[in-house]
């Protein structure tokens, strides 16, 4: 079964952190991506994210989630480019589109769409490396205070994925095998494997809530304490790279280190203050994953 998609533990100190600064590092990634706006720093967020990826052991699916963003990122390039009229510099004129007015094409148009799409692909390396390399079922456990209910049930449905996309390939491939297997790749086809895997999975959803019912999950209550883990050097270092990277992306916005404005006309920030900020969020998000002191191979 293909896994790409799917956490599995590996040994590297995003792996080794716990989850809940796992995540709080995927997000305030996410955050230096919104604040934002000049190309270089968001090509400098997106080459750490490839070196992250690399640093723990997930680089291939992070080179896979890189070719789909750049798919997606293409399309808001253009879209921008045939719909915004704001720029001033145009290198192409389509002459009257009709409803969408005059089919002038504007290089301010055509960098803030490449910006726009910098920001998603940025989002979408983040997310896939925090789906890679975050522990869904410890970081589900956070929740269990609050309402150990809810996080059973987000748990399962976590773990419910890779049983769900097996029985999709297995479900496929028995479909090509038949005599009219051919014609099935079609829009039929899929329509009657989309039933039968959502048929199959509600069958397991019945059978796996009668489990938890007979074992007494449903009269589960909550612990009156655990054991605290304690912080490691992981911990610590991946906490502090969220820190400077939000510190990092505040500065870059408030003393116009990565100023940029794309219209009516394109002025971006490239000094020397503009290569320092990209050179410390380069070592912000890379640095935790150098050490791998303590890391259980």
């Amino acid at each position: 079964m293909n896994r790409g998609l799917f956490y599995r533990r590996l040994p590297s100190p995003l792996h080794t952190a716990r989850a809940g600064i796992g995540a709080v590092w995927a997000i305030a990634l996410s955050t230096a991506a919104l604040l934002l706006y000049n190309p270089l720093a968001l090509a400098t967020l997106a080459l750490a994210l490839l070196g992250a990826g690399f640093g723990a052991g997930v680089g291939r699916e992070i080179g896979r989630a890189l070719r789909t963003a750049l798919v997606v990122a293409l399309p808001i390039v253009l879209v921008n480019v045939l719909v915004a009229r704001q720029g001033l510099t145009v290198f192409a004129r389509l002459g009257d589109l009709g409803p969408f007015g005059q089919g002038d094409l504007t290089v301010e148009a055509l960098v803030y769409g490449a910006v726009i799409g910098l920001k998603v692909t940025v989002l979408i390396l983040v997310s896939t490396l925090a789906s890679l390399a975050i522990d869904p079922d410890e970081l589900l456990r956070l929740l269990r205070p609050l309402s150990f209910r809810s996080a059973l049930t987000a748990s399962l449905a976590t773990r419910m994925l890779p049983v769900l996309a097996a029985d999709a390939q297995r479900l496929a491939e028995a479909q090509r095998t038949r005599p009219e297997g051919a014609s099935a790749r079609g829009g039929r086809g899929r329509v009657a494997l989309l039933s039968a895997v959502l048929g199959g999975s509600l069958d397991r959803a019945m059978d796996v809530a009668a489990t938890l019912e007979l074992r007494g999950y449903a009269a589960a209550k909550r612990r009156a304490g655990r054991l605290r883990r304690p912080w490691s050097r992981h911990d610590l270092a991946f906490a502090a790279s969220s820190i400077a990277v939000v510190g990092l992306a505040l500065a870059g916005r408030l003393t116009g280190a990565a100023s940029f404005a794309a219209y009516p006309e394109l002025h971006m920030q490239l000094d020397a203050a503009t290569l320092a900020l990209c050179v410390a969020l380069l070592l912000a998000v890379l640095l935790p994953l150098g050490d791998r002191r303590g890391i259980q191979p």
